[in-house]
């Protein structure tokens, strides 16, 4: 059983690193640029916390899992509401990359609802999980309001014009 429960611990990381490969040159150039809130979080911070936070929202979804009996058909809306917000948690750095901040805006606005859903649906199933995704939700609800603010105050270049 250890094997399942690192398994399903590392597999948010997988789209994290690729988030971070994606992004890792447009950091140094384009995001250094952006106009960013006075309360936005030192850069340094964020691997940390989206290591501590992946880490906890896959163990909770191995204690789903192993709650629910594994792949069974109880396990379907649990399971496929944290598969849907782990895919929209992957796409947003790939759409911020691409410069795309209302698109960024409206995945992250769909995670936060869908990060709900997922915290709700498992309510009755393992209370521990849940609480896994406390801090998950607190750090999405800062980085909406941050997507937010560099979306107000970054407006979107017309093509043919330059800064």
């Amino acid at each position: 059983m250890w094997a399942y429960a690192v398994g399903f611990t590392v597999l948010p990381h997988v789209g994290g690193f690729l988030g971070w490969f994606i992004n890792r040159k447009e950091i140094p150039v384009w995001y250094e640029k952006l106009k960013k809130p006075s309360w936005y979080p030192p850069r340094k911070i964020f691997p940390v916390a989206w290591t501590v936070l992946y880490t906890g929202m896959g163990y909770a979804s191995y204690l789903i899992w192993n709650d629910l009996g594994g792949w069974s058909s109880k396990a379907i809306v649990p399971l496929g509401l944290y598969g849907a917000q782990l895919a929209l948690n992957w796409a947003w750095p790939p759409l911020f990359a691409a410069h795309n901040l209302k698109m960024a805006l409206i995945d992250i606005l769909c995670l936060d609802g869908l990060v709900i859903g997922t915290m709700c649906s498992w309510y009755r199933i393992n209370k521990i999980a849940v609480l896994l995704m406390v801090p998950y939700l607190g750090w999405l609800a800062m980085a909406t309001c941050l997507t937010i603010h560099i979306w107000k105050d970054n407006p979107e270049q017309k093509p043919g014009k330059s800064e």
